[in-house]
């Protein structure tokens, strides 16, 4: 069944981790066999594997934060630098569309001809992957002003703030709310047409977004507060909140975000499993009364991999194994057919459609 997965740091894995995502996974982790750091030989996404999974359109992000607190590969000293690599983690993108591997979607008509070719009955073995450019942090965009560069450019979801004190919100593991320019950014972004993706927002900036933007909203990659306690997942509340602005929730795939006090401390994937995932997708459904509102956002290259991923997963390609899983919950194929792909497409479109 088609997939659309709606959180992939793709191009921070070709660029910051140096991974050739064009060879499929296997081939990476054979080249990354006795190479320090986290992750390193346990990746589970790659070009061929998506392909294999069938899973042609994804969120493709940029991310290169600047928050004053350097993190290599990730978190830069100055906001030039950061708007530096996300740049070039933009053209990274662009080239691979050049060579005609990936399709970057920017508008509806050109959604709606790419889901068309992926849905055909015997669709190509060569079809491009479908790329909606987002950003994870705006810390890259020097100023509110700057965001109509970046939109011409192919940006159409945004995410105001990652991990810490963003330069226009505070994000997880914060209590800030908005800052002026981030208040300003939001304006830029209701002007333009830009989603707002509301994952990693403190829990204040969270409801003061809502409060000032009034455009289409999402959660590209996350869990249930009700399910593990901590607060980058979010709240009964919060949910009810996106549901009321018709937005989607995509589930992620991230050991911590699925199940109570796990730790990468004691990393035992044992715990978790596919089927960890699907109790928060139902958790979503139960609390909505219906499957409109949740979807998948794996974020299953967030800087982890086998290790921190539920046991029963291998590659991407596996989530084809969530059907199975989800019919024993009692779910129909129309309900799978919404949490796989209907529900991102029915929010792209009627966001297109409408600007």
């Amino acid at each position: 069944m088609f997939i659309v997965d709606a959180h992939l740091d793709l191009s921070w894995n070709a660029l910051q981790w140096n991974r050739d995502l064009l060879q499929s996974v296997y081939t990476i982790r054979t080249q990354e066999v006795g190479m320090p750091g986290k992750g390193r030989a346990q990746n589970t996404v790659a070009y061929p594997d998506m392909r294999r999974g069938q899973i042609g359109l994804c969120v493709a992000t940029l991310l290169a934060r600047s928050t004053g607190r350097p993190v290599p590969h990730v978190d830069f000293a100055t906001p030039m630098q950061s708007y530096g690599v996300a740049q070039g983690q933009l053209a990274y993108y662009r080239a691979l569309e050049s060579q005609g591997i990936v399709r970057i979607i920017s508008d509806a008509a050109a959604l709606t001809e790419h889901v068309a070719q992926w849905t055909a009955e015997n669709p190509s073995a060569d079809l491009p992957l479908g790329f909606v450019i987002s950003m994870e942090g705006a810390d890259p965009i020097l100023q509110p002003d700057d965001l109509q560069a970046w939109y011409d450019a192919g940006l159409r979801l945004l995410g105001p703030t990652h991990y810490g004190p963003g330069r226009y919100a505070g994000g997880t593991g914060t209590e800030l709310g908005f800052t002026d320019i981030g208040r300003e950014l939001l304006k830029e972004m209701q002007r333009l047409g830009i989603l707002l993706d509301l994952t990693h927002l403190s829990d204040e900036s969270f409801w003061e977004a809502l409060d000032l933007y009034e455009g289409p909203v999402l959660a590209s990659h996350q869990n249930c507060r009700a399910l593990v306690p901590h607060q980058r997942q979010f709240s009964d509340d919060q949910l009810r909140a996106i549901f009321e602005r018709d937005g989607v929730i995509g589930a992620a795939f991230d050991n911590w975000m699925l199940y109570p006090g796990w730790s990468v401390n004691n990393a035992d994937n044992q715990l978790v499993s596919l089927d960890t995932v699907v109790g928060h997708i139902d958790h979503v459904c139960q609390l909505a009364g219906n499957t409109r509102h949740v979807a998948i956002g794996t974020d299953l290259d967030g800087g982890f991999g086998r290790e921190q991923s539920p046991n029963d997963l291998d590659t991407i390609a596996d989530l084809q194994n969530l059907i199975p899983l989800l019919e024993k919950r009692g779910y129909s194929t129309n309900d799978i057919e919404a949490i796989f792909h209907k529900n991102w497409i029915r929010l792209l479109t009627d966001a297109w459609g409408a600007k």
